[in-house]
């Protein structure tokens, strides 16, 4: 049975990776006006306190998604690469079906976890009690909704232009959702309901392309040879451990900080910190996006392409990322008060000096974007573990050493442990590439 048409070859190398990006990047162009529109709706309707409830749960919920989730994209791509490029799709499909198996493993252990987080330390969180249980069923909506498989077969494939059609419906369903809501009466719950709904409907497309553009590597025949898989790529269990760890501390650092203000400073304080704290993190999703792009193409370049073409691809790479932060902060410096006050009106114009910090932590996290995919690529994986935990680390200290200072302290303490990571990051795939080159350098 042959594979559906929209499956179509790679080009390799940066182009690919611009092209990617590109289709990316258009996307969340038109995801980013958006959601202006919609949190200025949201934080406007709902006020300080409200919407620091909201960010609150919003916050716990996706910590909840990387702590039960396993980013199995990461595995389709890394142990599908190869069977790809030789149109194995037997090997494809199995491998498929493991990493969809631990997809819906997860979500069960997740929905578990949410009813003890949320019926359990729902006071800790100073979660009002009528909240409780709408954010337990939106913290499984997430849950199932949030499973990666189907998006690393998007990647692997090379079809990020279906994948961006495909996430568009989220931030048009919320904007449109958010007028709705506004008309019938503003709610957390509301709110809630229609995000969740959108997310659901984005994750249920997303196996249907899947679907579309490889049926044979989907069918059924080849559900259950899981030992054959793991006996085919021996090293699969230690990478998908060492990303499934390393996509959760990068969910701790990135949710983290806006729990510590809920819990240490109130949730009036935590809806201005997730205001511009939303802001920085577009700076962080540009990263993401660039992840996304990377990655396949590292992945590919590794089974296709010499040392040297590969250093060469890391470096200019490298070079784009850090071009991209250093212009992306510097608007965030000189545009974040007004958006402040055009997204959520006086009320968060404090906000603008909490965005500084975050936005130059966000710069270093730009500027690091290649790093982990090229430690993916080349087998070093639990590299990238290693120096989360050790940002991770530094952040916690942080915030304990500089959360007096109220949010802005907290973020602070986020850029700091940014530029960690940055800097031990950026010796490490130097050692790296340089054991490289020695080992595959013609004698």
């Amino acid at each position: 049975m042959e594979t559906d048409p929209m499956f179509r070859p790679r080009r390799d190398g940066l182009a690919n990776i611009l092209k990617n990006v590109a289709w990316l990047m258009g996307g969340k162009g038109f995801g980013a006006v958006c959601s202006i529109a919609y949190l200025a709706v949201l934080s406007r309707s709902l006020g300080l306190k409200d919407f620091g409830h909201f960010s609150l749960i919003f916050a716990t919920a996706i910590s909840l998604v990387a702590l039960a989730s396993f980013q199995t994209w990461q595995t389709v791509v890394k142990f599908g690469a190869q069977s790809v490029q030789e149109k194995d799709w037997t090997r494809f499909g199995r491998l498929i079906w493991l990493c969809g198996g631990l997809d819906v493993a997860g979500a069960v252990i997740g929905c578990i976890i949410a009813a003890s987080v949320f019926y359990g330390f729902g006071e800790t969180l100073e979660l009002n009690a009528r909240y409780i249980d709408v954010a337990f069923w939106f913290a499984c909506a997430m849950l199932w909704s949030r499973m990666t498989t189907p998006n690393g077969i998007v990647r692997v494939l090379d079809r990020f232009d279906l994948g961006i059609y495909v996430e568009a419906v989220v931030p048009a369903g919320r904007l449109i959702a958010s007028f709705i809501i506004l008309a019938v009466g503003p709610t957390v719950e509301r709110f809630l309901f229609a995000w969740a709904f959108f997310d659901l409907i984005v994750g249920l497309l997303y196996w249907i392309v899947a679907w579309r553009i490889v049926p044979e590597a989907l069918h059924h025949k080849h559900l259950g040879h899981f030992r054959e898989t793991l006996s085919t790529n021996p090293s699969l269990p230690q990478f998908f451990g060492v990303t499934y760890f390393s996509s959760t501390l990068d969910a701790v650092y990135k949710q983290g900080p806006l729990l510590a203000v809920g819990y240490f400073l109130g949730t009036s304080a935590a809806g201005l910190y997730r205001l511009a704290d939303q802001l920085a993190q577009g700076i962080g999703k540009l990263s993401s996006l660039l992840a996304r792009a990377i990655f396949p193409e590292f992945a590919m370049a590794r089974t296709t392409h010499s040392i040297d073409n590969f250093s060469k691809l890391v470096r200019q790479t490298s070079i784009i990322a850090a071009i991209g932060g250093a212009a992306v902060t510097l608007a965030a410096v000189f545009l974040g008060e007004p958006l402040l006050l055009l997204i959520g009106g006086e009320d968060y114009v404090r906000g603008a000096a909490i965005l500084i910090p975050l936005a130059i932590g966000a710069s270093f996290e730009l500027a690091s974007v290649t790093y982990e995919p090229l430690l993916y690529s080349t087998g070093h994986a639990l590299y990238p573990l290693l120096v989360r935990a050790l940002a991770v680390a530094v952040l916690a200290a942080g915030i304990f050493l500089l959360v007096h200072l109220g949010p802005i302290g907290v973020g602070i303490a986020v850029a700091i442990g940014l530029a960690v990571l940055w800097a031990v990051m950026s010796l490490t795939v130097k050692l790296v590439l340089r054991n490289l080159k020695r080992t595959e350098s013609p004698q």
